[in-house]
């Protein structure tokens, strides 16, 4: 699934692109994309409208038209979402298609859990799921303290809390695999275990891997790619993620993998042992 950072990808790569261009045909392949309103009304709300901002949230993708009207995406786990100059065929599981001024923009998804609504944008805060998110990790005002009171008392494991979108805007399986590990922080630990001088390890972890997957373009290990169909880059960067069995970068353990939250998760045994706290590396 598409996390903060390659949803920050496709943002920026597809603002420059089409924002200030008018939508002006709304072609519709598989009607169960469209969360709301039902897929005729929805083709007649953003028709003729303009494209005037793009931002991300969490996961989310907000597309913010004229007239008041906010589109939000949604990819999941497949999801893509391209833009294209050309006027050759769509590609096979295309959904949703986007007819621009000067080019067209296609949602694909070959698993079809993605989804796409538009919304008065003075309603997005009854949007199921976006109107729940937790604090920004790479906003200014996400601070250490605001990541030692989100953590404090909490009996749910540190991957499992990380997970929680309700907790923690963004944070997928690979981004908070690789948090913990350059933390130190066996995935399977209390949060409200962790000392101060861990908390203070996860929160540099987190901006570390969010801005370095930013930097590189987003993770491509199934589906991902950005705004112009390019892979990401970040694949080459990760430390344990789908790593089992290779040895840990620092100390040469082989890497494990283990069932934390319902998700595969991987560790260092040695560097993320259960009872040590920061490996010293900060």
């Amino acid at each position: 699934m598409p996390e903060l950072p390659e949803v920050e990808t496709i943002v920026r790569g597809l603002a420059p692109l089409i924002t200030g261009q008018q939508i002006q045909e709304v072609e519709i392949h598989k009607a169960k994309v469209i969360a709301c309103p039902e897929p005729s009304a929805f083709a007649e709300l953003v028709k003729g409208r303009t494209i005037e901002r793009l931002q991300r949230r969490g996961k989310y993708i907000l597309m913010e038209l004229s007239g008041g009207v906010t589109m939000v995406i949604h990819l999941r786990m497949t999801g893509q979402l391209v833009y294209y100059t050309d006027p050759a065929p769509p590609p096979k599981h295309t959904h949703l298609v986007l007819r621009l001024a000067q080019g067209w923009l296609r949602f694909t998804d070959p698993r079809q859990f993605g989804r796409v609504l538009a919304v008065p944008a003075s309603e997005l805060d009854r949007v199921g799921g976006l109107k729940d998110l937790g604090p920004e990790p790479l906003d200014p005002r996400f601070t250490e303290k605001e990541l030692c009171r989100l953590v404090n008392g909490r009996k749910q494991k540190i991957k499992a809390l990380l997970l929680d979108q309700r907790v923690l805007a963004g944070m997928g399986n690979i981004y908070t695999d690789e948090a913990l590990y350059l933390a130190g922080i066996h995935p399977d630990r209390p949060a409200a275990e962790l000392t101060a001088r861990e908390t203070k390890a996860l929160y540099s972890a987190v901006k570390k891997v969010l801005d370095e997957g930013i930097a590189f373009g987003g993770t491509s290990v199934r589906d991902y790619v950005d705004a112009h169909g390019v892979e990401g880059r970040f694949q080459k960067m990760l430390k344990v993620y789908g790593k089992k069995g290779e040895p840990c970068p620092c100390c040469g353990t082989p890497i494990a993998r283990t069932v934390c939250a319902g998700r595969g998760t991987y560790f260092c045994p040695r560097c993320q042992n259960k009872k040590c706290e920061v490996r010293g590396q900060w």
